[in-house]
């Protein structure tokens, strides 16, 4: 099973960059999409719509902002948008959960707190509503793989100029301690890193200066799993063959028996 997260800054703006017409050629099975900055009218074209998929929308009330989608080639019995532990941020559209088989997937992008210091307060109470749901998930006895974009960076080896940047909203301390309590006292793992353990992979990069052309990047999107999945992790990939977007696509496979999941039927 092929899974692909990425956050588009603007869907529109990705489709015009060519991001469906590499899409799908990539044979993937599920895509989560975070920051689509559209709302379900804006998204009619065919092109939003490719055959074999079934697409969930969760668009911030805000036109313009945030907002997450999940596609899947393979039937979604349940959906939430949302976590109940952080009614705060319903409007934002954050969190998309989705159940698929005998595995649980969700599209998240947690808040950026780069803008203002308000901002980053809202992003500390969402960590912090976050974590209690996460342990849920984690005891759900359900596979599940968190996607999308965490708005931190959680070590050096996942920052270029890490020195410079430890003040900075996504790599502040207390952000980076987050994570660390989420992988080490929680269990949630990694999956890029369950693979691949060198440095100089990120997935965003700033527009300003030469970040993308210099390689000066933050990872910052993550397929975030629980620890039952760890042996299917087969191959990891951050695609920077073409830019879509200020982030780039992170494509994991997993190897899952097929026979619980219920492949959508391609269109004849």
């Amino acid at each position: 099973m092929r899974i692909m997260t990425f956050n588009a800054n603007g869907l529109r703006a990705a489709a015009r960059k060519g991001f469906f017409s590499w899409f799908l050629q990539q044979d993937v099975d599920i895509l989560c999409l975070q920051e689509t900055r559209a709302q379900p009218e804006q998204l009619r074209d065919p092109l939003f719509h490719p055959p074999g998929y079934q697409i969930l929308h969760h668009p911030a009330e805000k036109k313009g902002y945030s907002g997450v989608a999940l596609f899947s080639r393979l039937a979604i019995t349940q959906t939430q948008t949302g976590i109940p532990t952080a009614p705060e941020f319903d409007s934002e559209g954050r969190w998309l959960e989705a159940h698929i088989g005998p595995l649980t997937v969700v599209s998240a992008y947690l808040p950026s707190g780069s803008s203002s210091e308000a901002r980053q307060q809202a992003k500390f109470r969402y960590l912090e509503a976050l974590l209690p749901y996460l342990q849920t998930l984690h005891k759900a006895q359900r596979p599940c793989i968190v996607c999308g974009d965490w708005n931190i960076a959680h070590k050096i080896i996942d920052i270029k100029n890490w020195k410079a940047n430890q003040k900075n909203s996504g790599f502040l301390p207390e952000e980076r301690a987050w994570l660390d309590q989420l992988f080490d006292e929680v269990g949630w793992l990694d999956a890029f890193r369950l693979k691949q353990t060198a440095g100089d992979h990120y997935t965003w990069w700033s527009n300003r200066g030469r970040a993308w052309e210099n390689n000066v990047g933050w990872r910052i999107d993550y397929q975030i799993i629980t620890p039952d999945l760890a042996p299917c992790v087969e191959a990891v990939t951050i695609y920077t063959a073409a830019r879509f977007s200020d982030h780039a696509p992170l494509i994991i496979d997993y190897a899952l028996n097929p026979d619980p999941f219920t492949r959508i039927a391609d269109p004849a």
